[in-house]
């Protein structure tokens, strides 16, 4: 099972192998060596409570009350840039106040703004990330959510190999300045406004795994030279243990090593078939499988302790519908056979979710 940990001191691997990581400048490191403060005019916003158990959703009203019944705390606004506050609306205030009263009445929170999930460096979408990214800080201030997120994005350049004719992908790594001459202004507007920018890890690939993407952030190593490389301390990560799973990686470890610059947290597990594995490697179908919390490999217990100990201040937002058996099924095609087809399981995988998490998490001071 992943998450248990090695036994490996982060302190003691930083002083003896990694001083030139720049681990202080970029603030990474062993659990409890603080976070980041945000700079701006809203640095100093209390924090909004202890954590609390969300789900990744929309703001439609049906989604909202479907948080509400299932007993969730919390919510982050995904496909903003569709709805009323996007930036096609000028008048988008409010649109935002009433999500925001919405929400406060069914007694959820919107932890984070999840702003563009597509490539802000593909020069064809990159004026379009920049009116999405400005919009989401706004609206974030105005209705007191700390955390935009959204996929770094890559460069994507390739090269031919003349030996096979074949594409091959440039290095992410290579174009990091040019990944950063894009998100630190918008790291630098939104410590202006008092909010801090989580990136995804997701590799956005074949397989689960990093490789012909478009996400610069799909690796570990890849995390390291971002914090690095900038002095912006409102850069961060919107973690997801189940991405590391299927890289073979600890999650434990992982939030020992970067819990400071966790942001946000996506709660989705994964399940990795040993058997599989063995006989096909890691590029076959079912070989990597996204679950619920509860029924993959993360040690839920371990991964929120080391999230306490890190002072990670926001919730755990379950994502679904990559479940495979617990989802929504659409009715079978004439003339084939599913025996989960019109079946409607995502919210019993939702509910297994809260109940494996429920379990670690402090509750609320009333």
């Amino acid at each position: 099972m992943f998450g248990r940990g090695t036994g490996v001191n982060p302190a003691a691997a930083r002083r003896n192998g990694t001083a030139g990581l720049g681990l202080r400048r970029s603030g990474i490191g062993p659990a409890g060596a603080g976070r980041p403060a945000l700079t701006g005019t809203r640095a100093d916003r209390k924090l909004t409570g202890i954590m609390r158990i969300g789900v990744v959703t929309t703001v439609a009203t049906a989604d909202l009350d479907r948080a509400a019944r299932l007993g969730l705390g919390s919510v982050e606004w995904v496909r903003f840039a569709d709805g009323g506050a996007g930036p096609a609306h000028q008048e988008w205030k409010p649109f935002a106040e009433e999500v925001a009263a919405q929400a406060k009445a069914r007694k959820l929170r919107i932890s984070a703004i999840g702003a563009f999930y597509r490539n802000a460096l593909d020069p064809r979408q990159t004026e379009d990330a920049k009116a999405v990214m400005r919009r989401a800080i706004e609206v974030a201030e105005h209705i007191g959510v700390r955390t935009v997120s959204a996929f770094a994005g890559a460069v994507v350049r390739t090269k031919i190999n003349e030996r096979g004719g074949n594409p091959v992908y440039e290095p992410f790594e290579n174009h990091l300045g040019e990944l950063l001459a894009f998100w630190e202004p918008q790291a630098k507007l939104a410590a202006d406004h008092g909010v801090r920018l989580a990136f995804e890890h997701c590799p956005q690939a074949p397989w689960r795994l990093p490789m012909m993407g478009y996400n610069t952030l799909d690796r570990p190593a890849v995390w390291e030279k971002l914090f690095d490389a900038t002095r912006c301390e409102n850069i961060g990560i919107e973690w997801d243990p189940s991405h590391l799973i299927c890289q073979m990686i600890d999650p434990v470890l992982n939030v020992q090593r970067f819990g400071s610059r966790i942001f946000h947290v996506h709660a989705k597990d994964a399940r990795i078939d040993r058997n599989l594995l063995a006989l096909y490697g890691p590029c076959h179908a079912g070989v990597l499988e996204h679950r619920f919390p509860g029924l993959g490999e993360a040690n839920w217990g371990e991964i929120i302790r080391e999230l306490l100990r890190a002072g990670y201040d926001s919730d755990l937002n379950i994502e679904g519908w990559h479940d495979s058996v617990y989802r929504d099924h659409p009715p079978a095609d004439e003339g084939t056979e599913d025996r989960l087809a019109g079946r409607r399981l995502e919210d019993t995988g939702l509910l297994l979710a809260k109940k494996t998490l429920e379990v670690f998490v402090p509750p609320e001071e009333t």
